[in-house]
């Protein structure tokens, strides 16, 4: 079913596009020797992409004069007009531009229409003799909207920053200069949303990260390459295990796989034409050429495929946490949200056709009990083919329709209606039930995923033999609760702002003694707490206020303040993160804190 809000964000996109094609201008008309070469809307806003001559490249303090020449010129754009030109009036039109010529030529190479767009004003308006120079034509595909003079509110758009970025995305091509803007419907929204990215940098899982001590980066090891220290694994280790707890009650078994695997599985499975160009790949001196595995699932179809399968052994779950690597360009790597080695809890199960729907609710189920211990409230979007462009899918329609159709029946089952349609969002193989979350600050994240596949078990040759002793085709189900693990810890880390809940805390709780002299009952209570299995800490250097600043630098979950009253009553005064609890004995405090671990309270 359509989205209710999907007519507005195609609205809020037009226009977002549209501003992308004023920021053009406006360069133009402080740099008139730039040149613009592509220029799309973005999530929360838009971007254009220059080539400035050596030595006139816009620096952050430019950005003000340039929105507001973008201000100046939204009056005189009270239409925008097309027209489709041949190839050569196009060359002629974009003539000093070598960055457009390339586009045409592709363009023209493709058989498609090449279309040029203005942005200016009409008739009645040119009279102005300022309107000259608001006049900008572009080499566009369109969706745009037609009179942006009222449809764009002068206050609901901002230049926000500068960053280099790579023709076409190649780093073997040359270095632009991008610059990015965001863009609303209104002011109040435009405004809502800087705040909430104010709210973010206080929240950035990079700072949170090195202020506790959970990764790092080298640059001798690599970018994208994050090395886990103790606590920051502790975190790790708690996921995977409360991931396999759910998996395990369900009847998944765990298997392991190497990390590299040759060209030929890859070939077909049919990812080595879709990702050759993203593998990291390794030429053996025997002229053997490998692949780290960038994803697991061609693997499992192997232990499948080890012995024949009867329907009195189906379904066969298969789960495992391990890396996958995957080549991205170093510009687009970001702390854990990006990164080269992406440790998966993946899972896939092999099922016959009548078990699809309720395999795919199991994990609906699993995936709804892990994040109600986040706090996350989950909207399903049904990630589908774009029928429109089929050359972008392997499979036939007819397996297509079936998949589609049998992830709706879960999803309508267990949320009605109400889904995300998200044509045009399936992976190559399937389509998908992509998960989606808003976090503490009201971003919203796409997070687990389920994915119906017939395309590898028909290449590989899948089969179960059934009742009637005949073979019988299979499917295959995808999926990852956290789906990778560095991507969910960036979004857990600035959803709670680095204060994780006690059960994921690397520190669960931390002694304090006020001075050396109850050091000893400190260390006494320290004893207690890891006999019950609580990760607890004994803080005994500097002074007392350090430590307690300390704490709360580290969001400890609890603290226990250890003085003359505490030694002489035999017990401790329990303060957490919004303050002081109560004065209890030991047996009370390891009682709370286990009680809170084993339900893993939010």
């Amino acid at each position: 079913m359509k989205n209710g809000s999907e007519d507005t964000q195609q609205g809020l996109a037009l226009k977002r596009h549209t501003l992308a094609h004023l920021l053009a201008a406006a360069v133009r008309r402080h740099y008139p020797d730039a040149l613009p070469t592509i220029g799309p809307a973005v999530d929360n806003g838009f971007y254009y992409d220059f080539e400035f001559p050596s030595g006139t490249v816009p620096g952050t303090d430019d950005l003000k004069a340039i929105e507001k020449s973008m201000r100046d010129i939204l009056p005189f754009w009270n239409q925008v007009t097309h027209e489709i030109v041949s190839s050569n009036m196009a060359r002629d039109t974009f003539a000093q531009n070598q960055y457009k010529l390339e586009l045409i030529n592709d363009i023209s190479a493709s058989g498609t229409d090449i279309t040029l767009y203005t942005s200016g004003p009409d008739e009645a308006h040119a009279r102005n003799p300022k309107s000259g120079e608001a006049v900008f034509v572009d080499l566009c595909r369109g969706g745009h909207v037609e009179n942006p003079s009222v449809d764009i509110a002068p206050d609901s758009f901002k230049l926000v920053r500068i960053a280099g970025a790579y023709w076409r995305g190649d780093e073997k091509n040359k270095m632009l200069t991008r610059i990015y803007g965001l863009a609303f419907d209104t002011k109040e929204e435009l405004d809502a949303y800087i705040l909430q990215q104010e709210e973010a940098l206080k929240r950035d899982h990079r700072k949170i990260g090195k202020e506790q001590g959970l990764f790092v980066f080298s640059d001798l090891v690599g970018p994208g390459l994050p090395l886990w220290t103790p606590k920051g694994t502790i975190i790790r280790e708690e996921l995977q295990d409360f991931v396999w707890q759910l998996r395990k009650s369900r009847g998944y078994q765990k298997v392991v796989i190497p990390h590299i695997t040759k060209q030929s599985l890859y070939e077909k499975s049919g990812h080595w034409d879709k990702y050759a160009d993203s593998l990291f790949q390794i030429h053996t001196r025997e002229d053997h050429t490998y692949a780290m595995k960038p994803m697991n699932c061609p693997h499992h179809t192997q232990i499948f495929d080890s012995e024949p399968r009867s329907y009195r052994d189906m379904p066969q779950r298969y789960c495992e946490s391990t890396m996958v690597y995957r080549d991205e360009q170093s510009g687009e790597l970001s702390g854990l949200a990006r990164v080269l080695s992406i440790t998966q809890d993946d899972a896939h199960v092999f099922c016959r056709i009548n078990q699809i729907e309720e395999e795919v609710a199991t994990v609906w189920d699993i995936i709804s009990e892990f994040y109600s211990k986040f706090g996350f409230t989950l909207t399903p979007r049904l990630s589908r083919r774009d029928a429109s462009t089929p050359d972008k899918y392997l499979g036939s329609t007819e397996n297509w329709d079936l998949a589609e159709e049998k992830l709706r029946n879960v999803i309508v089952k267990n949320f009605g209606d109400a889904y995300i349609d998200g044509e045009g969002e399936a992976a190559f193989y399937g389509p998908k039930i992509d998960f989606m979350a808003y976090d503490a600050i009201g971003r919203r994240h796409q997070i687990a995923t389920i994915q119906l596949d017939f395309v590898q078990p028909e290449r590989f040759g899948l089969v179960c033999t059934n009742e009637q002793g005949e073979k019988e085709p299979i499917a295959m189900i995808h999926c990852a609760i956290m789906g990778s693990f560095e991507r969910f810890l960036a979004v857990a880390i600035e959803h709670f702002a680095g204060a994780f809940p006690l059960w994921m805390s690397p520190v669960q709780i931390a002694v304090l003694p006020v001075s050396d002299k109850h050091t000893e009952y400190a260390q006494s209570l320290v004893t207690q707490l890891k006999a019950a299995d609580v990760r607890v800490e004994l803080r005994d250097t500097e002074s007392l206020g350090k430590r307690i600043r300390e704490t709360k630098v580290n969001k400890i979950p609890y603290v226990l303040v250890v003085g003359d009253a505490e030694v002489e009553a035999n017990n401790a005064t329990l303060e957490g993160r919004e303050g002081k609890i109560g004065t209890f004995t030991i047996d009370e405090i390891t009682s709370r804190l286990t009680e809170e671990i084993k339900t893993r309270k939010l």
